[in-house]
């Protein structure tokens, strides 16, 4: 699993301290893609490292959304499982709190008390990116950002289920 998941939590505490409305794993998806896009069309290369799939007509994180399939279910992993560091790393900066609702399982996000965000783990051009992807997506709803996408020719021309990078 090739994912930084130590950017992406501190990424999810800089969208906790900006106030993003509506944050949750779907939205978080959605924006992390977003970030990654636009990170790599101005400098050829993604943040958070892990392949986005075009699924169920939107991006989605592959292992990200595995790990937050997995939170949901509340499955318990073996120890010798890299799935369960990955999730024991996560909720070491953030709390994830599980909401059944009637046709899906949402998870929210809060920060832990003691967690900062970790700015130099960034580069200043990935933080100057995930600022970006923020300030335009704040306040816009799950609803309305899973229509961004659209907006993409390398989004569109992929077929469901494919790889998008």
């Amino acid at each position: 699993m090739n994912i930084d998941i130590t950017k992406i939590a501190n990424a999810i505490i800089l969208m906790i301290d900006k106030k993003v409305k509506h944050l949750d794993d779907r939205k978080l998806s959605i924006m992390l893609f977003l970030i990654d896009y636009n990170h790599k069309q101005a400098h050829g290369e993604v943040i958070f490292t892990d392949d986005y799939i075009k699924n169920k007509k939107l991006p989605q994180s592959q292992t990200l959304t595995e790990l937050f399939d997995l939170i949901a279910s509340e499955e318990e992993l073996d120890e010798d499982d890299e799935r369960f560091y990955l999730i024991e790393e996560l909720i070491e900066y953030i709390n994830i709190d599980i909401t059944p609702k009637e046709k899906f399982t949402e998870l929210k996000f809060s920060k832990n008390e003691d967690e900062d965000l970790d700015d130099e783990i960034f580069e200043k051009e990935e933080l100057k990116t995930i600022k970006k992807v923020i300030k335009a997506f704040e306040d816009t709803t799950f609803r309305n950002i899973s229509n961004e996408p659209f907006a993409l020719d390398l989004f569109r021309d992929t077929k469901d289920g494919e790889m998008i990078f």
